[in-house]
């Protein structure tokens, strides 16, 4: 959990200082307050670009001196830290106990997941939207899977730029970087097997609930090594005219279905996809608290606002006891049914 928060020149918050206790983190206040800049703040503690996906100029608060901040202190012992620089406004920096760290490093201090209003569409939105949700959930499970994904990127960039140059192309250079593909390709892949696995078991043996209860599969051809690497051998005249490469783990998608219903998500009512999304969520947080023995840290952006009172209550109930949970509001009114101690702030 997060013991202590301090934002810096973030986004409206010129010098913001919290300290939530364990549990229900419940932030309300009129829309425009700075209620999601919080959650995106914390998201920045963990690999990736964060819940808005955002240029780090952007976080950076107008009128500001440039850059921004975000530290915090876990469980009142590490210290972890993210910003970026007035000089370097694009450039992030990472600190852990106050060494520079990379952002990957992030994953072997804090598991954080989300669910903002913008996810309510996941299932209808292109591939690439649940590739980065399910490599969100991946990570929680497995810290290296960032590493591993960073690297494949880097890699097929490079081999993508190499077949669209007008020159000759280097071959063993061409092989060097589908070798990197390879390596880290079936790295990415067997991570999402596992993990779409075990979370596909974990729905199927959760107890009733008001919420949606989804099946899980992973759809995309299966990457092995041998094949892989053949593929991106055979294809490299194929891809160099479409641009891109046409083969490879990145082209991998989540495949989610009403279990009661027998219906693909994207086929279901936004309430339902709301209800399927949720019910993912929560158990993978139970998974993510069973491996690694800590759970994950939840941020949930307006989560209440769209249920009706049973399943707002059924909501608190699942959560309570599940690690620190931050939820934000525009009423407080929202929140009365959350148990036990929360800590409630207002803006």
């Amino acid at each position: 959990m997060l013991s202590r928060l301090v934002l810096t020149d973030f986004r409206n918050h010129a010098d913001l200082v919290l300290s939530p206790a364990a549990g229900f983190v419940v932030l309300t206040g009129e829309n425009g307050a700075g209620k999601t800049n919080v959650l995106e703040a914390v998201s920045l503690l963990a690999p990736g670009r964060g819940l808005r996906r955002a240029a780090l100029s952007a976080m950076a608060r107008q009128g500001g001196k440039g850059g921004f901040g975000v530290a915090a202190t876990l469980d009142g012992e590490v210290e972890i830290a993210t910003g970026a620089l007035a000089s370097a406004p694009e450039r992030r920096v990472v600190r852990v106990q106050g060494a520079t760290a990379s952002a990957n490093a992030l994953a072997d201090w804090l598991s954080v997941l989300w669910l903002t209003p913008a996810m309510d569409r996941l299932f209808v939105e292109p591939a690439s939207e649940r590739r980065r949700f399910l490599d969100r959930l991946v990570l929680a499970l497995a810290p290296a899977h960032g590493m591993h994904a960073t690297r494949y990127d880097a890699a097929m960039r490079e081999r993508n730029r190499l077949l669209a140059s007008d020159g000759p192309v280097d071959p063993d250079w061409l092989g060097a970087l589908e070798a990197r593909m390879v390596e880290h390709g079936v790295a990415l892949d067997a991570a999402r097997v596992a993990a779409v696995a075990a979370l596909d078991q974990r729905l199927a043996e959760a107890p009733d609930s008001v919420f949606a209860r989804a099946a899980l599969a992973l759809e995309g051809e299966a990457v092995e090594p041998g094949a892989f690497a053949h593929a991106l051998a055979m294809g490299r005249r194929r891809d160099a005219a479409a641009g891109r490469t046409l083969v490879g783990p990145h082209r991998a998608d989540l495949s989610v279905t009403h279990v009661a219903k027998g219906q693909a998500a994207a086929l279901c009512s936004t309430g339902e996809q709301k209800a399927l999304l949720l019910g993912i969520v929560l158990a993978h947080a139970d998974l993510v608290t069973e491996r690694r023995g800590v759970p994950p840290l939840l941020l949930l952006d307006e989560v209440a606002a769209h249920l009706d009172p049973a399943r707002r209550a059924a909501l608190f109930e699942r959560l309570a006891g599940r690690g620190q949970v931050w939820m934000t509001g525009t009423e407080p009114a929202l929140f009365t049914d959350v148990p036990g101690a929360a800590t409630r702030i207002g803006f």
